[in-house]
């Protein structure tokens, strides 16, 4: 699959820098989009997951910190993204660039008839310290074919290899829903939609 990497709409350098004390406002997005695809679904279950049989079409544009995606991936098919999302500090408008970043993400995703978002997620106590939480999500749907999926993976807590039920347990005080969506994505969850008539 072909890569473009982007710095349209640049907003800021990348960081590796999380902050918990921000980590409850902003949270909040992120688990809007992991249980994006099962929230709509007509038929949810649990496991199965496998990349989209559109996979070997997709040419992923990469996004760094707070880019957004140009207009003009607008008509894209499939549209094939991958972004960045480890810099979510008060410190240094981390946190501003991501809340002001996700609204024109989700924006061209809705209209898209095949989506495959890739992202990459950590969490830090303090700028520079040992990722508390992290990892990497895979989310897609297909509106012809009437089909979704998400799934996370490469979870850690503390740098280490962990499940989803660790990672979790950190989070849960911040977000229960993030929590849960965690638990649920890591055993990949793939989902029947309505097919639309525009795709």
């Amino acid at each position: 699959m072909p890569v473009l990497r982007h710095t349209t709409n640049p907003l800021g350098a990348p960081s590796t820098r999380v902050r918990l004390t921000v980590l409850g406002a902003t949270v909040a997005a992120a688990a809007a989009l992991l249980p994006v695809a099962s929230a709509s679904a007509a038929e949810p279950g649990a496991g199965g997951y496998a990349d989209p049989s559109y996979a070997s079409a997709c040419t992923f544009h990469r996004y760094g910190e707070g880019e957004t995606p140009p207009l003009s991936l607008f008509s894209a098919d499939p549209l094939c993204v991958e972004y960045a999302k480890r810099d979510i500090t008060v410190t240094n408008g981390g946190a501003a660039r991501f809340l002001l970043a996700e609204p024109a993400r989700f924006a061209i995703a809705v209209p898209a008839c095949r989506y495959w978002q890739l992202d990459h997620w950590s969490v830090q106590a303090t700028p520079g310290g040992t990722e508390l939480v992290g990892w990497d999500g895979s989310y897609w749907f297909d509106k012809a074919e009437g089909s979704a999926a998400a799934r996370v993976r490469n979870i850690t807590v503390a740098g280490q290899p962990a499940r989803a039920e660790e990672a979790a347990k950190v989070i849960r005080p911040y977000d229960v829903r993030l929590a849960d969506a965690l638990v649920r994505d890591a055993a990949g969850v793939k989902v029947r939609l309505p097919v639309s008539g525009l795709c």
